[in-house]
């Protein structure tokens, strides 16, 4: 993870993943956790720096790394759990980065689907504060240099080509005989008008367009939201390249890489929703990908939260939300078979907290369960969703903010060797899942 110990300080506390939880030591365990709770798969992404910790191939492969990954999802395999794995969730080698400057290459080709572009994107490229760190100097004097109006477009373009790459290549090569999927793992917020005017109205769905559209659309329909073409003009990178890429082939002709129907699935990430307004333009020489939406966000309105904030402050409890983001996958792109792959909620590090204290955690229960019965709601309304992935199983290492935010169904005591305890929400979960198992699912008739 390119940035950890060169530039320490851009995590909390100097916190690195480099053993993290020992899930490299404790697979087995940690499996035998999951299947104790009923759940049937196991979400993990591949750390490229631990394949390839020099960045390409010519660098050498780092055999123990591809071990572990094999001795995993057999593990996965062997508690009757599937495997649902994510290639690429942002930790770049710093080999890579310094050689090729990240995902800059034009060259690039990616074997594998995306966790979280938007993020990648925004966060590294925008806003500076994830790796590698870039922005404009107007947004950010800590960052390295970068162009904030620019950069986070050209990012996403070699994303969503690298994706499609991806696709074709797996569908050509692997799924007939694997019969498996690929897809892509989106994240979005959605988004409440702060008044009735059209002005908000408007503004809503632009920044649906601008986290979610940006990406999806490409990916659906073969091109970008309209809304961002007309505010962007030419900052909307290879729009000529975009028509060749992405044109019917003639039957004459090999089929060209088309970004269109490039998935059998998408991932959606929902956390939080906010009230949104319409905002005037950025100043020209101050552009940013964050004011290019001239959308306005607030998790407030007249002094009043949309929902209870949580301890992660940009997220507002607000589980209609998923609902909302479901309906609109369905009835904008086609309906496409979904996978809510990430919902959760996070306390504080508390491990100075008695143990009995630490391990109950009500307030997650009720958030999975609100949060559930919106996802229910929305398969009630004919969406095609498929699975539910809670964030997270354990508690984890997190970009940014390292150990201080505890997400996880299973608390890690980092002061006594990494212990594994099981809180209350898990206990939940399995209780849950087993009712489930008797009544066909969570699915419930109307009636």
């Amino acid at each position: 993870m390119g940035q950890l110990h060169p530039h320490p300080r851009k995590i909390l506390n100097n916190d690195n993943g480099d053993v993290a939880l020992d899930m490299y030591h404790r697979y087995k365990g940690d499996m035998q956790l999951l299947k104790d709770m009923n759940m049937d798969s196991f979400r993990f992404s591949i750390a490229w720096s631990r394949i390839l910790p020099n960045g390409s191939l010519s660098g050498g492969i780092n055999k123990e790394g591809v071990a572990f990954y094999n001795n995993l999802i057999k593990e996965v395999i062997a508690k009757g759990l599937r495997p649902f794995v994510t290639i690429f969730h942002w930790d770049t080698p710093l080999a890579l980065e310094e050689k090729y400057g990240g995902f800059f290459s034009e060259k690039i080709m990616s074997s594998a689907t995306f966790n979280e572009p938007w993020t990648y994107a925004e966060r590294g490229y925008a806003a500076g504060a994830f790796a590698p760190g870039r922005c404009s100097p107007h947004v950010s004097r800590s960052c390295f240099p970068g162009d904030s109006a620019r950069e986070p477009y050209v990012v996403t373009h070699h994303i969503l080509l690298a994706h499609a790459e991806a696709v074709a290549l797996y569908r050509a090569r692997y799924q007939k005989a694997q019969r498996g999927q690929i897809g892509i793992t989106l994240v979005s917020h959605w988004f409440v008008p702060a008044t009735n005017s059209s002005a908000d109205r408007a503004a809503v769905r632009r920044s649906l367009d601008f986290m979610y559209g940006w990406y999806l659309d490409p990916i659906v329909h073969g091109a970008y939201p309209a809304s961002m073409a007309g505010y962007l003009g030419a900052r909307l990178p290879g729009e000529a390249q975009v028509d060749e890429i992405i044109k019917e082939p003639k039957p004459t002709e090999p089929p060209a890489l088309d970004r269109a129907c490039s998935y059998d699935f998408i991932g959606v990430n929902y956390y939080t929703t906010y009230f949104t307004s319409a905002a005037p333009p950025a100043d020209g020489l101050r552009q940013s990908y964050d004011t290019d939406a001239r959308a306005s966000t607030s998790g407030f309105r007249d002094g009043m939260p949309i929902g209870p904030k949580e301890f992660v402050s940009v997220i507002f409890n607000y589980p209609a939300g998923v609902r909302e983001i479901l309906l609109y996958t369905s009835r904008w792109y086609g309906n496409p078979v979904m996978y809510v792959t990430e919902n959760g909620i996070a306390e504080g590090n508390n491990a100075m907290l008695p143990l009995a204290e630490v391990l109950k955690d009500g307030h997650r229960i009720e958030f999975h369960s609100k949060h559930l019965h919106f996802v229910n709601h929305a398969i009630w309304d004919d969406t095609n969703v498929k699975g539910y992935f809670t964030w997270t199983f354990m508690d984890c290492f997190k970009w940014g903010d390292g150990y201080l935010d505890r997400f996880g169904l299973i608390f890690i005591d980092r002061i006594n060797g990494l212990k594994r305890y099981r809180k209350e929400s898990s206990y939940w979960i399995e209780n849950f899942l087993r009712a489930c198992s008797v009544t066909h699912g969570f699915i419930r008739s109307r009636k």
